[in-house]
């Protein structure tokens, strides 16, 4: 839905995109900032650190399905109200978390939360693709990213500065700031009364129920490392498949999924996703298993390349705008490749070290991600650019949580010696092993995306 606003566009433009880059910190931010307190909340409740774990495996859960769900309520319902209603819940859910006087009440809070929370990633995809001119795209996208990046940069820092003066609770307080932007969303978010009116499609609850467990089942199924929940969850996938062949309105409709640049995009997207989780998942054990840093140390130690990506990942929306997407997908390959290798070799010298390399990852990733994005929003029909951009975010997610259970196993293992000939000594062999390998698939999907989206390198997201 490409609007011509003349409010003046640029003005409403400029505005929007800073509205959603607040948004995204704080909403980043909060999805991440409780993973370091869940030893503390297992010690304040006597619970086991698997029962604490769902203030994080079930905001992600509901997050991931709750992206797809705002976009494809998107299509039919103006954006101005589905922001006020997500937004609206995530401060309920913050407030109830703030108030809560048990574990469970404060669990309700969380996943009330991430039900709310759920429609800042689907519509910072959607926003931009809707209002923002195609040759000013890469820009917004590249606001919205860094946004996330320095939500990512401030989570465990907010988290133990609350930690050391006040009660945990009060991470709960920052969504609350979210409230402030309605009133300027409402006034920005100008929509065309002939494309804002209510489709007359009813929403598929089967589909999305159907969708939603297969989701649940197989997230859960991987981190549990549970074979039957993931058969549970591919089963129901397969019954989401059948129902969206035979459903009159369905949740998604199969024509979407015969889009070939949006599915070539989408695989790859996937495949990009389950590497880049690696680094805010095996860095902080790399840091407190090979060089033995407390929490407080490794979040201070990330920090710095979170910050990177946030400054720089606005130029590189310019830059997806100025040379296209294929240019800045190659550059950030090559440093993701270079992040990966530095670590392999030098994984087990300094946290130092450790620390200046990350700069090359996240900010590689940072960008990578503005080039897909950039690239599946131009591959969408304007009627399906809500469910299609919903989708593409909720399988980052889902790459991600596979990932993060592969990753857990391979960290069981012990290494007796490093691959990578340049590492010296055996401490850190095994990260140094999972590098190269995640170096080599990196450049495995560069070369599938450069011969899938070579011959048009400034309009690759309209193959």
């Amino acid at each position: 839905m490409h609007h011509d606003i003349n409010h003046p566009r640029k003005t409403t433009e400029s505005t929007l995109m800073r509205l959603l880059m607040l948004t995204t910190t704080l909403s980043s931010m909060t999805a991440l900032m409780f993973n370091i307190v869940l030893p503390r909340v297992s010690e304040e409740f006597q619970l086991s650190y698997a029962q604490v774990s769902w203030l994080s495996s079930g905001y992600t859960i509901l997050y991931a399905f709750g992206t797809v769900t705002y976009g494809k309520l998107a299509d039919r319902f103006k954006l101005k109200n589905l922001l006020t209603f997500g937004l609206s819940l995530f401060a309920f859910g913050s407030l109830m978390g703030l108030l809560s006087s048990s574990y469970w009440s404060a669990l309700a809070g969380r996943l009330i939360q991430s039900v709310g929370a759920a429609c800042v990633p689907a519509l910072a995809m959607i926003i931009p693709t809707r209002y923002v001119a195609t040759e000013r795209r890469g820009r917004a996208l590249g606001m919205t990213a860094a946004g996330v990046a320095l939500g990512g940069a401030l989570a465990p820092v907010v988290s133990a500065l609350t930690m050391s003066v006040a009660h945990w609770r009060w991470l709960f307080v920052p969504p609350l700031l979210l409230l402030f932007t309605l009133p300027f969303y409402r006034r920005y978010l100008i929509e065309d009364s002939k494309e804002t009116q209510a489709n007359p499609e009813t929403f598929d609850w089967l589909g999305g129920g159907l969708l939603a467990a297969a989701v649940a089942l197989f997230l859960l199924g991987v981190t549990g490392q549970s074979a039957g929940l993931i058969l549970a969850g591919l089963l129901a996938l397969a019954l989401f498949a059948v129902r969206i062949r035979v459903a009159e309105q369905p949740f998604i409709r199969p024509a979407l999924f015969r889009n070939k640049g949006y599915a070539n995009a989408l695989s790859i997207a996937f495949l990009i996703h389950a590497v880049g989780i690696s680094l805010h998942f095996l860095t902080p054990k790399l840091l407190a298993e090979v060089h033995h840093l407390d929490a407080d140390l490794i979040g201070f130690a990330m920090a710095p390349a979170a910050l990177a990506s946030s400054i720089l990942g606005r130029k590189g929306g310019k830059l997806a705008d100025l040379k296209g997407n294929t240019f800045l997908y190659r550059w950030a390959s090559g440093s993701l490749i270079a992040c990966f290798l530095l670590l392999s070799s030098f994984a087990g010298v300094s946290p130092l070290l450790v620390s200046a390399f990350l700069i090359f990852g996240n900010v590689g990733q940072t960008l990578i991600g503005i080039a897909i994005s950039n690239t599946v929003s131009r591959t969408l029909p304007k009627d399906q650019v809500g469910v299609g951009m919903g989708l593409f975010t909720m399988l980052n997610f889902i790459a991600q949580g596979v990932a993060v259970g592969v990753y857990g196993m391979l960290a069981e293992y012990d290494a007796a010696m490093s691959w990578n000939p340049i590492h010296s000594g055996q401490s850190g062999a095994l990260y140094s092993n999972i590098y190269v390998i995640l170096a080599a698939m990196h450049a495995g999907i560069l070369f599938c995306w450069s011969v899938r989206f070579r011959e048009r390198p400034h309009a690759v997201g309209d193959a």
